[in-house]
């Protein structure tokens, strides 16, 4: 049971020492006064507790791991040590508005639901622009506002880990599953959100900016379209048949397509096929991923934007 109201920023982070300053300064400087911030290093790195060990603040605490664990892992042992009844998660290259965990924990504590789960919309910035993502408010089924796209462009249907903010005793009951390699973000909401009193509450203005250019090379950004179906399987139980179908047409196709995979092509289609329930705008959507130069897809999301 909850007996405070305090909020927990929760930031895993690794060898990016500039970076998780500028987000641990963005979580103390919420205008919420009861916060505390946990960063938790993962494995060995001296450079990043150097530079947490200048903010003299004690709200801040820091958890150094004797080995690296994982994003998903780190977080799991974050939310463990923090005091808080309440979580909020941050990644390292990312920031948070001023205001966001006062609207947030307004939306949280006048909602219906007995384990509210709230997001917000974010400012997508890149070197170039910012955009306000995602473009279209959550919907129901949420397997398909999350993997399925009625537009060209990313950011249609988005809940960021860096926006979400939920109860404590949730993520007890309903932890990251620190054995996946990919997509650990998305397979939570879709679990959490299914779990006996949880529900998904929305806050529509852009509190967090989600740092593309910055975001490294990693797990989640490169390009294993096998990793990413195998995680698919796993959650088939979870999503429609419509929501299978665009995350093959949407993820896996252009991941496949920057590995040249074109011997995986038919494979791709039969599943895209038999096992999905694609529109018409799905089928488009592969062949596209397939057919037309990364260029002129990155011409097209830059005119869709």
């Amino acid at each position: 049971m909850r007996s405070n109201t305090t909020v927990c920023a929760v930031i895993p982070t690794r060898n990016r020492c500039q970076l998780v300053q500028r987000a641990v300064r963005s979580a103390l400087a919420q205008d919420y006064a009861d916060l505390e911030v946990v960063v938790v290093i993962d494995g060995p790195d001296g450079a990043t507790e150097e530079v947490l060990a200048e903010i003299s603040d004690d709200r801040l605490r820091v958890l150094g791991l004797p080995r690296q664990v994982g994003a998903a892992r780190a977080r799991n042992l974050g939310v463990a040590a923090a005091r808080a009844d309440w979580i909020a998660f941050l990644d390292d290259d990312d920031e948070w508005f001023r205001e966001k965990t006062t609207l947030q924990m307004r939306e949280a504590l006048n909602s219906r639901y007995r384990y509210p789960i709230v997001s917000s919309r974010l400012i997508a910035r890149n070197s170039q622009y910012d955009l306000v993502w995602p473009r279209s408010l959550p919907s129901k089924p949420l397997s398909e506002y999350l993997l399925s796209r009625k537009g060209w462009s990313y950011g249609e249907g988005l809940l960021s880990t860096t926006t979400l903010l939920f109860p404590k005793d949730l993520y007890r009951q309903v932890p990251f599953q620190a054995d996946l390699a990919r997509h650990q973000d998305l397979e939570w909401v879709l679990r959490a959100t299914e779990h006996a009193g949880a529900g998904l509450e929305f806050v529509p203005e852009p509190l967090a900016v989600w740092n593309l250019a910055e975001q490294r090379k990693s797990i989640s950004t490169s390009a294993d379209w096998r990793s990413s179906f195998r995680w698919l399987e796993s959650v088939r139980e979870m999503i429609t048949r419509r929501a299978y179908a665009g995350f093959i047409a949407t993820y896996l196709a252009p991941q496949a397509s920057r590995q040249r995979a074109w011997r995986d092509f038919p494979f791709l289609v039969k599943r895209l096929i038999a096992d999905g329930a694609p529109s018409a705008h799905d089928i488009l959507l592969f062949l596209g991923m397939w057919l037309v130069p990364p260029g002129a897809r990155r011409w097209i999301r830059q005119e869709g934007r």
